[in-house]
């Protein structure tokens, strides 16, 4: 009987438990600091065990590591480190969904050295991006061709019949690492020219694209594109691009939101448990002194607070008061003066609690993933082609989200194939190399989650 350890009960957990569990040979402990949490993802299980852990506790984490024979940590990213050094020191494998830190990176001699794989970014994003891709450029590699233009889009979205508030998005994972992500400078390469774009500036270089069955997002860059033209194999690329893909809406509205300053601020705001986010909002567009009061005339008819604070903002930010931005700024409630809801929090924390409380999926709501290759190969003698690989996979109705399904199910194969004995790789990996690409996404196939591919001439 092979053991498994699962740290973390989150948004994304249950597909994974569900699916290893499903294997006759496999207990599954999930550890969690909430141990209802852990409880309800294995049920009443014969093979499955909820426990409580706090992560901090060293001694008891690495009991927990040292008993069992391979570790998943759907921890936050800061904590994979650590759980990767136990896993050193009693050597058990490790898969994670996150991106390699340049720490985890650093653990890899020791990794190979202890003889076992620490497995990331096999997730959806990074994950299915890599391995989707991957099988495309080794295609074209194969037949003698070369990738010289890759751009790559992902992204997390309500279904459609789903998408009824104005900014086009709901959660489908942590809202908070949403809306940091808005917070990321961005670097690509277009045509052969670098790109650079600061955090502040992300939302406002944006551009509509045009997917497979009908679907229109906004695409915008994500972080740093360059080094995966050397992960990817993809020397002398004249364009390489990895983008989110949003709804209409949401971009220009986060880009306001950054141009007040919003997003700025990582401190810990104790004691706002009386904080309304119109007093938030007013700290950050101050207000002005009324024209009529300026020009001396004194019997002007007052405004509500929030239309005041409204104009205010829509001065700083240099639009009218009528205009869309404004308007969903107002549904998000940040002109009310019902108090936030917080003890404490920065403010990435209060805006998050404003979006999730208004932006959350509703019972039997479809969440959908859509993720977009494309690829422009160049054969010697032969006519360039243009190459898409597009995924769009839908939620379950008061079932797994999408999102749960494409981040956690991945790596549930992954895990899979390394008790199995099916993938005996050592170090510190991702899903790029046809060992790994090869057999995981035959199975996210089998289980209804597939990549199609269509070709075209280059024009």
């Amino acid at each position: 009987m092979k053991k498994i350890l699962i740290l973390g009960a989150g948004l994304v957990s249950r597909p994974m438990v569900r699916y290893l569990l499903d294997v006759p040979d496999f207990e599954v402990t999930v550890a969690s600091r909430t141990v209802s949490k852990a409880q309800e993802l294995v049920g009443t299980h014969p093979r499955g065990k909820a426990v409580a852990l706090l992560v901090d506790d060293d001694v008891a984490l690495g009991h927990m590591v040292s008993g069992c024979d391979l570790a998943v940590s759907l921890l936050p990213y800061t904590y994979h480190v650590k759980v990767a050094n136990h896993c050193l020191l009693y050597r058990k494998p490790l898969v994670t969904t996150s991106y390699v830190s340049d720490a985890m990176r650093r653990l890899d001699d020791q990794a190979r050295a202890a003889g076992v794989i620490f497995l990331n970014e096999i997730g959806l994003d990074p994950g299915i991006d890599h391995m989707s891709a991957m099988k495309i450029i080794h295609g074209v590699q194969k037949a003698g061709g070369k990738v010289v233009s890759f751009m790559s889009y992902c992204g997390g979205l309500p279904a459609p019949e789903a998408n009824d508030n104005p900014l086009g998005y709901k959660f489908s994972w942590s809202p908070k690492g949403v809306v940091m992500a808005g917070r990321n400078d961005a670097r690509y390469l277009k045509d052969g020219k670098e790109v650079f774009i600061p955090g502040p500036d992300l939302f406002g270089n944006r551009w509509p694209l045009k997917v497979a069955d009908g679907f229109e997002f906004e695409a915008y860059a994500n972080r740093n594109s360059l080094p995966y033209i050397e992960t990817y194999g993809l020397q002398g690329v004249r364009t390489m691009l990895r983008g989110t893909l949003r709804n209409f809406g949401w971009c220009e509205t986060l880009k306001a939101i950054a141009d007040l300053g919003l997003l700025k601020d990582d401190s810990v705001k104790i004691g706002i448990g009386k904080l309304t986010p119109a007093a938030w909002l007013r700290s950050y567009a101050p207000a002005r002194r009324d024209m009529t009061e300026m020009s001396g005339i004194s019997d002007r008819v007052p405004r509500a607070q929030d239309a005041t604070l409204r104009a205010d903002v829509a001065a700083k930010l240099g639009l009218k008061e009528n205009h869309p931005i404004l308007d969903r700024f107002a549904w998000l409630g940040l002109f009310d003066e019902k108090p936030i809801g917080l003890e404490q929090g920065s403010n990435l924390d209060i805006l998050a609690k404003q979006m999730l409380d208004r932006m959350a999926f509703k019972p039997r709501e479809r969440d959908m993933v859509a993720l977009h290759h494309e690829f422009l190969a160049e054969y010697p003698g032969k006519p360039s082609q243009r190459i898409f690989s597009t995924l769009i996979d839908f939620g379950i109705p008061d079932g797994d989200s999408s999102m749960a399904r494409t981040v956690s199910l991945p790596a549930a194969i992954g895990v899979r194939m390394i008790l199995q004995g099916e993938l005996k790789l050592a170090g510190v990996h991702i899903p790029v190399v046809p060992e790994i690409y090869e057999p995981v996404l035959a199975e996210l196939a089998r289980l209804g989650i597939e990549c199609k591919e269509r070709k075209a001439p280059a024009s």
